[in-house]
């Protein structure tokens, strides 16, 4: 960032205002988007039941008068099948030396799993930065199961702080807040005090309609989804069409995807369009198409044409 920038959006903030990067890391379908998107008020990041939703590392950006917390929403660490999976791992991991605080949110309402010592292992050797134990899903946790629960996690990492927290019904979402910003140091603000995430409109309306074919396929056919915008044009001031490729690794997932006489590919579009009308607040004109790129998560260079930003081996 220029000097001068800086000096705009930093200008009459307290002296000691604080501000940094906080890495949430945690396996899959454990609510990591899901507070993100509570703590903004606003959808960044897509939701979904189905674990391994996330494939980004993405950030939220929560601005406040005394803070600017720079949230970063990554994959869920699990054990990889595929190229994708290896680079949602390593996009992940990446994240947890570069924070200044780490949140390591679990669910608490199941006992700690292979996948949770993998990451609290992760937390100890790469980690530098004051670690939170988020035990979430607060809400699904039986009374009788409170503690034996509990104790197992904290004996699973090391950390300097920790909360119980329900991601979606709110409680103690704010308490943990502060928390974070207690633990962050001084600094300026990074982003403009109304942004809030670092991703353009493209990503954020491709990842929206992959959220919607997460919603309405089911078994394997998800996970070999990716979704490419390629035309976006404002029509008109009040409308904008978007033209977008659903990318599947068979030819039965397209199938399925258009569904008899193309009607699941139109459940989509109506479903996608709506949340990418919120997003960019005017009428959209969405137009999808469905391709085949056969075995795309296990191909380096299709993973790069895609938008996975897989670093090139060196020859």
């Amino acid at each position: 960032m220029d000097n001068d920038a800086s000096m705009i959006l930093n200008d009459e903030l307290p002296p000691d205002h604080r501000s940094g990067f906080v890495a949430v890391i945690g396996k899959p379908n454990v609510g990591k988007s899901t507070l993100i998107n509570a703590w903004l008020g606003e959808k960044v990041a897509i939701v979904s039941p189905k674990p391994q939703t996330t494939r980004h590392r993405l950030r939220g950006i929560l601005t406040r008068p005394d803070a600017q917390i720079i949230f970063v929403d990554t994959p869920g660490i699990h054990r990889p099948r595929h190229k994708l999976g290896e680079f949602m791992v390593e996009t992940a991991t990446k994240s947890i030396p570069d924070a200044d605080v780490v949140l390591f949110m679990v669910d608490v309402s199941e006992m700690p799993t292979a996948e949770d010592e993998q990451i609290a292992q992760l937390i100890e050797d790469r980690g530098q930065s004051p670690v939170i134990l988020v035990l979430n899903k607060a809400d699904l946790l039986p009374p009788d199961k409170v503690q034996p629960h509990s104790d197992a996690y904290f004996e699973l990492v090391q950390y300097d702080e920790w909360m119980m927290i329900s991601a979606t019904r709110g409680d103690n979402r704010d308490k943990l807040v502060d928390m974070i910003v207690a633990r962050l140091p001084e600094g300026p603000r990074y982003y403009p005090p109304d942004q809030l995430t670092d991703q353009t409109m493209r990503f954020i309306a491709a990842e929206l309609i992959r959220e919607q074919v997460l919603r309405f396929v089911h078994q394997e056919v998800p996970h070999a989804v990716a979704v490419a915008v390629g035309e976006w044009k404002q029509r008109r001031e009040d409308l904008t069409y978007i033209g977008a490729t659903v990318y599947v690794e068979k030819d039965s997932q397209k199938g399925i995807i258009i569904g008899q006489g193309g009607r699941m590919l139109k459940r989509i579009g109506q479903a996608a369009r709506g949340e990418i009308e919120q997003l960019v607040g005017n009428r959209v004109y969405l137009e999808l198409w469905v391709k085949v790129r056969k075995k795309w998560r296990k191909d380096e260079d299709e993973l790069r044409r895609l938008g996975y930003a897989l670093p090139r081996k060196k020859s």
